[in-house]
């Protein structure tokens, strides 16, 4: 059962799938729409990347995302969600003191040397607060080393926890074997990966993530610079997330920015200068604000369509989604979408129960369909007496009848 609908409302419904225009994987457009105008993906010096549309999840640009890489110092995302969830479930407070045990002084640490330090010594007592500014901003592998033994007990079992959100959040491509990410047997990640766990910083720990846009932190009177130096950028609303650098990684950046109610996450894995990491980061935020938008045309818990309903304590049901849907769209092409939506059956019988999916809606572009949503029920219909039943089934007798 389908049922068009080209309401106002709906000129505002958003490409979802941009790959019906453009093989993104590849860069090229050979099925671009005249009106929509939208060119390849900028060529990309980096040996992976991923751009997404954090709210609707939609890639928009891609290559080799899945390759497993060494993350470096993007390793230390995970450790910061991590810390972020403990805080946020009330195990550790950002006052609580932590005291420095030997292993994460630098000195007594030969796997330090050269590496991204924020200077601690054994004995030393800091606050949860700036420890965390010095994984976050200074990138200190010493200061996660003091977290992980003070949040888990030692770098193993906090290696563990790292792992285990790893698994709860779906990531196929990443295992984790330090809490700062110097390269060691056995720890990779992707791009794809990487911005997933950016997302869900931004998602889950927002408090936490809030701390990733400050752009300097001073610790023992040593000034040091947030690494992420699209910051200050004055093109890009960028506010997080960041770098990463060894040898064996090449240089890495995860960045997110925002522009009005849309924000991208991009990741690129394997570039070949902390100046070229930031270009190539700068080319797909760019390429993807300028030619895509993020709507959420349809709010959860709003009338999307009424149904009539057999067999209930109501005659009609009304029909939405549980959460709000959100579309990516190509620029100015909102007032040439459409909804339609069509139930699972021809028939609703109750009772049904509070979003209980009775179909989908889709939204079309050009034609097509370019993305679906679940089309569930918004107020709970039960059993109607025995009588209203009785009739129900009678008309409905009717109904089949003459249909």
């Amino acid at each position: 059962m389908n049922k068009e609908m080209t309401h106002l409302l709906f000129k505002r419904l958003a490409l979802s799938t941009v790959i019906a225009l453009i093989p993104l994987a590849h860069g090229q457009a050979d099925d671009v729409n005249l009106k929509t105008m939208i060119p390849g993906v900028p060529q990309i010096d980096a040996e992976s990347y991923i751009l997404i549309d954090y709210n609707s999840g939609k890639v928009l640009a891609e290559q080799n995302a899945d390759s497993r890489r060494d993350p470096a110092s993007l390793t230390k995302m995970m450790t910061s969600y991590v810390i972020g969830q403990a805080i946020k479930a009330g195990k550790i407070s950002p006052n609580d003191v932590v005291t420095v045990n030997k292993d994460a002084w630098a000195t007594g640490n030969p796997v330090f040397k050269g590496s991204s330090l924020m200077f601690l010594k054994p004995g030393d007592r800091v606050p949860v607060a700036l420890l965390n500014r010095g994984i976050i901003l200074q990138s200190g592998n010493d200061a996660c080393v003091a977290m992980a033994d003070f949040v888990a007990g030692s770098q193993d079992a906090f290696v563990s926890l790292m792992n285990n959100y790893v698994t709860a959040l779906g990531l196929p491509n990443t295992h984790f074997e330090t809490v700062h990410g110097l390269d060691a047997p056995g720890q990779f990640s992707s791009a794809r990966d990487m911005a997933m766990i950016g997302k869900a910083l931004i998602r889950d720990v927002p408090d936490e993530y809030a701390t990733y846009k400050e752009r300097e932190f001073t610790f023992n009177n040593i000034r040091q610079l947030n690494r992420n130096g699209l910051l200050w950028d004055t093109n890009l609303n960028v506010d997080g997330i960041k770098t990463g650098h060894t040898d064996s990684a090449g240089f890495n950046l995860v960045a997110s920015a925002t522009d009005g109610p849309t924000r991208l996450i991009s990741a690129v894995m394997g570039g070949h200068s902390p100046k070229g990491r930031e270009n190539e980061t700068r080319k797909l935020l760019t390429w993807g604000f300028r030619f895509f938008e993020t709507v959420a045309p349809l709010k959860a818990g709003k009338e999307f369509a009424s149904e009539p309903v057999w067999f209930g304590d109501t005659d009609m049901v009304k029909l939405g989604v549980d959460k709000d849907a959100y579309l990516t769209i190509p620029r100015g092409r909102m007032k040439d979408l459409k909804a339609s939506y069509t139930l699972d059956k021809t028939e609703l019988h109750a009772p049904l129960a509070l979003n209980q999916q009775v179909g989908t809606i889709n939204f079309q572009l050009d034609g097509k369909t370019i993305d679906q949503h679940p089309l569930v029920v918004l107020n709970e219909v039960k059993e109607g007496n025995i009588f209203s039943r009785m009739v129900d089934y009678i008309k409905l007798m009717f109904h089949h009848w003459f249909a």
